[in-house]
């Protein structure tokens, strides 16, 4: 099969012919027939973070596709169906927080894309507990960019426990801001989207935002706050200044929900304004495999658009650059040459 391999930090992924994966004990192997692009993508590929993945690895945590085979232990029902498999490969489903139905905070899971092979190929496998599936009324086209960066979006709005007529500031309006205004929406939220990019701002005001803000020609806080101030800040943004600026935009009572993971950065939160101001900091990460059915749910009804362009998968370097530079509208998506 063919797959796009990470052999060292920084370097372009290569697109190598490998074995077909097998699945093992309690996994499924997945056909890709599409396979989002996320930043964390990108991050993963250069060893951004502080704990780094081990070249060489395939990269990707948005496939979607038909399961093609099962390894022991599953369920052969499983065979023909669709499914999505996402950045949460596994946990370990007995801590504290996978009980409560938080597993994204489980300290032993296994990350797609990341720790094990993922789905920037034309197989993959996972995780038989892990893996979602996709309602008929989805294609795999809108599945994929839903598994993360839906996910993401709809996860930092549920978190912040936005109520009906509350203004949401939403820091980045790309490939997850453009679905976190329709989901701030969705809960009655009034929304601004705040980005430096023309196109961006207007696919936001396309998709539902209230109002716009160019950061690069104008003062997100000073607008922001001229309206009142934000009741909720979600901040999708890499750029640093993007979190201060989110930070500052907020009205007393605010919540600032950090979800860009900037690579080497750090944000100053001033104690005094925060304790008088009443404001609360959450960290916001994915979603569980119950969040991403929902996002299913509300596509399959019509209530979400996915705004992505199809690229080819020796496309993959040209792809990152895309990206890094702001010129992809959206989302984009490697689709495969079977369709399903």
């Amino acid at each position: 099969m063919k797959a796009a391999v990470v052999t060292d930090f920084g370097k372009p992924l290569e697109i190598q012919d490998l074995p077909v994966p097998v699945p093992g004990p309690g996994q499924v192997q997945v056909r890709m027939a599409a396979s989002g692009l996320c930043h964390n993508d990108i991050h993963a590929a250069r060893g951004d973070w502080p704990v780094k993945p081990r070249p060489p690895f395939v990269t990707g945590h948005e496939g979607v596709g038909p399961v093609t085979a099962v390894g022991a232990g599953v369920s052969s029902d499983l065979l023909g169906r669709r499914v999505a498999i996402p950045w949460l490969g596994s946990s370990c489903g007995t801590c504290k927080h996978c009980v409560s139905g938080r597993e994204p905070l489980c300290e032993q899971q296994v990350n797609s894309g990341y720790s094990v092979d993922g789905c920037h190929a034309e197989y993959a496998v996972a995780d038989a507990g892990a893996v979602v599936r996709v309602p008929d009324g989805v294609t795999s086209f809108d599945a994929a960019p839903l598994t993360c960066a839906g996910l993401t979006a709809y996860k930092a709005v549920k978190v912040a426990q936005v109520v009906p007529a509350e203004h949401v500031a939403v820091f980045g309006a790309g490939g997850v801001g453009h679905l976190a205004v329709q989901y701030a929406r969705l809960v009655g939220g009034f929304v601004t989207a705040v980005d430096v990019e023309p196109d961006k701002l207007g696919l936001a005001h396309r998709l539902g935002a209230d109002e716009v803000v160019n950061a690069r020609t104008h003062d997100p806080v000073e607008e922001i706050r001229k309206a009142g101030g934000a009741d909720v800040a979600v901040v999708l943004a890499t750029a640093p200044r993007a979190f201060e600026q989110a930070y500052r935009s907020l009205s007393r009572g605010g919540r600032l929900v950090l979800v860009g993971l900037p690579a080497d950065a750090a944000m100053n939160i001033p104690i005094f304004e925060t304790v008088l101001g009443g404001i609360t900091v959450i960290g916001s990460i994915v979603g569980t495999r119950q969040d991403l059915s929902e996002v299913f749910a509300l596509h399959a009804a019509g209530r979400t658009q996915v705004v992505a362009e199809s690229r080819r998968l020796d496309q993959v370097n040209e792809s990152f650059e895309e990206v890094l530079a702001g010129r992809a509208e959206a989302r984009l998506v490697l689709e495969f040459s079977t369709q399903v």
